[in-house]
């Protein structure tokens, strides 16, 4: 399978009189997006915004960050299962705006544990969405709804808005291409190479999902058992974040910056990426074992793996989940890393990883809920309501886990942690 995307690539977002790419400036016409988001009558109205590089701003409470994609005419469909038909995802070319982000703002959600982007500070630094310019849309739904169907109207929403942007890149020469091309595990010349292989938890059955929540190709993952997908259905709209994204967001499936790598090493001849697993974390004891049993047998029966990269999903549970899995595939001769994010509140090290598995011993950590950090009063807020835009355009002190990039169980952290 073949995945071309065609990187146009954006240096400015300003809002103007109709909808176009002009070189690498991406012109938004207010009216005609609201309008067409409108079109879904679960929303009241829609206010937008543009936070740009550098700009003292935030933005919060964040549903979720998506880059603007659409697909060739022709080479497949747009979020299927979503906005559009069920197809396979990652095949053909998808257009790209690189640099932009639609930033979906959660008008009933409280700041709690919930998200920000930070465009300026110290913290902004650690970010990797600092450096986007976000079109942040903020839906006002109708307050009759339901929590859960509010919610899907905001995904519904922020794919549209992804693909009503990437829209002015068809017919334009991109700036580059980026071609993701694997065979999986019959893949031929290629012998004597490490296998390896990728194992992603998307959802923690902690929390049930909601019938209308649409994470893997617009299915909720109720009844789900680990399932193999082709590295590119990640990258390319296959799967998109839950309702409760736990360091989790779309732009970083699109840009899995697991699998790039993973990618990277494929093609500079030092691995054969073989194959993805996607997995959940389960509910209770039976479901743990099921799954996790599943997910190693895939990786040694189906994808032959020799090596396993695997990302967790939420908190402790899946954790735990990713754990067993990992020590099951290390049992059957498979060699694992496993990302994790530190479950401590305390600093201690003999609190932080919740599994002590000698033969899993490869960790790579990725940030958690043990640093905060001290975020300066900002000129401007885009929230989606007054109060929340009061309570976050003052100076304050908020978990490193809050902060949209810095902790990220996806692996794009920059955040490093030592034991003394």
């Amino acid at each position: 399978m073949e995945l071309t995307l065609a990187i146009h690539q954006i240096t400015d977002l300003r809002f103007g009189d109709s909808t176009y790419l002009d070189g690498s400036t991406l012109v938004v016409d207010r009216e005609s997006l609201t309008n067409h988001l409108l079109e879904d009558p679960r929303l009241q109205s829609v206010d937008m915004d543009i936070a740009n590089p550098g700009e003292a701003c935030r933005i919060g409470v964040v549903f979720d960050i998506i880059e603007p994609r659409v697909k060739e005419p022709g080479a497949g469909s747009d979020y299927p299962g979503i906005l559009g038909p069920i197809a396979t995802a990652g095949q053909g070319t998808t257009h790209v705006l690189r640099g932009a982000a639609v930033t979906l703002v959660d008008e009933a959600a409280p700041l709690g544990n919930n998200k920000i982007v930070e465009m300026s500070g110290p913290a902004s630094e650690e970010s990797p969405y600092s450096v986007l310019h976000h079109l942040a849309i903020v839906p006002h739904t109708d307050s009759n709804l339901e929590r859960h169907t509010a919610q899907n109207a905001l995904r519904l929403a922020s794919v549209k808005t992804s693909v009503f942007l990437a829209k002015t890149a068809l017919g334009q020469m991109p700036n580059a291409t980026e071609v993701f091309q694997s065979d999986g595990p019959t893949q031929a010349g290629r012998d004597g190479l490490p296998r390896v292989a990728y194992i992603g938890q998307i959802h923690s059955r902690q929390r049930v999902a909601e019938v209308d929540e649409q994470i893997l190709y617009g299915t909720n993952t109720a009844g789900m058992v680990p399932v193999m997908l082709h590295p590119n259905e990640w990258l390319d709209g296959g799967v998109v974040s839950g309702y409760q994204n736990m360091g989790v967001e779309t732009y970083f499936y699109q840009n899995h910056p697991v699998i790039s790598e993973l990618y990277r090493w494929h093609r500079e001849g030092k691995i054969t990426l073989v194959g993805t697993i996607a997995t959940m974390a389960a509910s209770d004891n039976s479901d743990r074992e099921r799954n996790c049993m599943l997910a190693s047998e895939m990786a040694k029966w189906n994808l032959a793996a020799d090596g396993v990269v695997l990302t967790k999903y939420g908190g402790g549970a899946p954790h735990a989940d990713m754990a067993l899995t990992a020590r099951l595939c290390e049992q059957s001769g498979i060699f694992t890393t496993v990302q994790v994010s530190d479950m401590s509140r305390d600093r201690q090290a003999e609190s932080a990883l919740l599994f002590n598995y000698p033969e899993v011993d490869a960790i790579v950590y990725v940030g958690g809920g043990d640093t905060n950090w001290d975020l300066p009063a900002v000129e401007k807020v885009v929230a989606g309501n007054p109060a929340m835009t009061a309570a976050l355009e003052v100076a304050q002190e908020i978990p490193a886990g809050g902060i949209c990039g810095v902790t990220s169980q996806q692996g794009i952290s920059k955040l490093r942690c030592f034991v003394y």
